[in-house]
């Protein structure tokens, strides 16, 4: 698993752990709360600079070696890399591609060499894919990607009873969603939804568990939107 150290990476850690699932997770700046989740779930932590191609080989070997067979891959990890499409340079755009969408289609291409039949591939989005704001050129642009790549995959590894699903997550309660918009923002986001409230990382969580359990087993090359019904 990719970025599962805080916010909605954590919560799919903690999850996935008390599901009974051997979990490897990849953090790359935050070692305490990394090393907390480690010590609290089992889980074992490794950090890793997705944008560096050598990081995400690392990761995934660490994975193989230490995992008794590869059955669950999901890709959390990504960066939104704000900015408006003019500003944007020509390093913030191979840096956003580079994490959210090159290591995704890389995790996804060893995850298929890899994992054995009846397993799960599992990529985390966003509903902005279907409700683009300003600013969000490069992110809906990557994660537009690797939902294409999610559909295609679905088809070619469906034979072997491997699912290949989006969880494409709203708006949701993490200290870095609370770290970039204004109270007032949160307070009128949440009234957009069906569900009257911001969502939780549990919430999204829930969500990842279900496509990575049995029950998970007849849905794939869909994008599920925990949005909590901001999109209906």
């Amino acid at each position: 698993m990719t970025g599962g150290s805080r916010g909605i990476g954590r919560a799919i850690v903690e999850r996935l752990t008390s599901d009974g699932a051997e979990v490897v997770f990849g953090y790359e700046h935050s070692t305490q709360a990394a090393e907390q989740v480690a010590k609290e779930t089992g889980a074992h932590a490794v950090r890793a600079d997705l944008g560096r191609r050598e990081d995400l080989d690392r990761l995934l070997a660490e994975a193989r070696e230490r995992l008794p067979g590869i059955d669950i891959l999901v890709n959390n990890a990504a960066i939104t890399g704000q900015k408006a499409l003019t500003d944007v340079t020509d390093d913030d755009y191979e840096r956003v591609f580079a994490v959210n969408t090159r290591a995704v289609y890389l995790a996804m291409q060893w995850a298929a060499r890899a994992m054995r039949d009846g397993g799960r591939i599992i990529t985390l989005s966003t509903v902005n894919t279907a409700v683009p704001a300003p600013g969000l050129t490069l992110y809906c642009g990557s994660k537009g990607a690797v939902e294409q790549f999610t559909k295609v995959a679905a088809r070619e590894l469906g034979g072997r009873g491997i699912t290949v699903n989006i969880v494409s997550a709203g708006a949701t309660d993490t200290d870095l969603l609370r770290g970039t918009n204004p109270p007032e923002a949160l307070e009128r986001t949440a009234t957009f939804t069906a569900l009257q409230r911001l969502g939780e990382p549990d919430d999204v969580a829930a969500v990842v568990a279900f496509l990575a359990g049995p029950d998970g087993r007849w849905v794939t090359g869909q994008n599920l939107h925990a949005s909590g019904g901001l999109i209906v």
